[in-house]
């Protein structure tokens, strides 16, 4: 690591000093590379009331004008009945058209549930698609090194709660079949932008870029990611920044794919946002550990376990970035 930096490490380096600077160089750069690279005349955004999603329709508003700026909700059966509501609410503040395609029975057709349920099955024999509510989470500490293990919970009517290690194959075959969410909301995002002559506004952030925490050819295919190079907190002091309604900035981001409520944390990160944003910095810049550590309150080991864990997800991962070999 190299340990001489220009700038000391401190809770305030991802400060974004001059904020509507930064919204306008954002918004320009969509406005030549939509116009002038794609040649397309406006975007579509997949809105579904959260907050990358939510900041994403805003810079394209900005960067087009409303009426060239459609929001698409995609929702499921197993959708939050709150995607809908804060979806709509957002897209009445910035004026823009919404359209609604619910995506069942496309996924119906594609086994995603019965393939998602079989696997649970195996695991946890009683489980009732019907009435169960179902979630994959990591149980690991971050900080200590220890490469994720997953599980699935299961969580009864009556408030049971079943958690069981989750064994490759199992794992596997979950993240497989509910992948077809993301694929099928990205097919209809570009039957709506072919038809419009529009882009695909892609809405994953830094973190989900880098790390991979997206579907290849499903939220991960797009024409342009406004967003990618953004941290967390940065797309937060965005949002406020751009007027992003704050019910959706106070919600607790979600993965939004399992029955169960799941947060991104529980499912991939394993840090909140405000730590694991400036850790990140602190790895990718190449801050010692002990520097990051004395700010961060841990320890210079927990710092460079978890920088092992940044290192290993984006190794892991990279064949998610990769375009196609020939």
């Amino acid at each position: 690591m190299n340990t001489t930096q220009v700038k000391p490490f401190s809770k305030d380096i991802l400060h974004l000093e001059n904020i509507e600077a930064v919204c306008d160089r954002i918004a320009e750069k969509l406005r030549k590379d939509v116009g002038q690279t794609l040649q397309r005349r406006g975007g579509v955004v997949g809105i579904s009331g959260g907050i990358d999603s939510s900041v994403c329709l805003a810079l394209s508003v900005k960067a087009f004008g409303p009426e060239k700026v459609t929001g698409i909700m995609l929702p499921e059966q197993d959708s939050s009945g709150d995607s809908k509501s804060l979806a709509l609410k957002l897209a009445a503040k910035f004026g823009v058209e919404t359209l609604e395609e619910n995506i069942t029975g496309a996924l119906e057709g594609f086994g995603c549930y019965r393939r998602r349920d079989e696997a649970i099955a195996r695991v946890v024999p009683d489980f009732d698609p019907a009435v169960d509510k179902s979630k994959i989470e990591i149980k690991q500490d971050i900080s200590k090194n220890i490469p994720a293990i997953f599980s699935i919970t299961v969580i009864k009517p009556d408030g049971e709660v079943i958690s069981k290690l989750l064994p490759a194959k199992e794992y596997l075959q979950i993240v497989a079949a509910t992948n077809f969410k993301q694929r099928t909301r990205m097919s209809m995002l570009y039957y709506h932008a072919e038809r419009l002559h529009y882009a695909v506004i892609g809405t994953p952030n830094k973190h989900e870029v880098e790390q991979g925490f997206f579907v290849k050819y499903g939220d991960g295919g797009a024409d342009v990611m406004p967003i990618g190079h953004l941290y967390k907190t940065q797309v937060y002091q965005l949002a406020r920044h751009l007027g992003v309604p704050q019910e959706i900035i106070d919600r607790t981001p979600t993965t939004d794919t399992y029955t169960a409520e799941q947060t991104q944390e529980d499912f991939f990160y394993q840090l909140p946002f405000a730590e694991m944003d400036l850790i990140w910095y602190g790895w990718e810049n190449q801050y010692h550990a002990g520097e990051v550590g004395e700010v961060m309150g841990r320890t210079a080991q927990e710092v460079e376990n978890i920088y092992k864990s940044f290192e290993r997800k984006k190794k892991t991962t990279e064949y998610l970035r990769m375009r196609p070999i020939f």
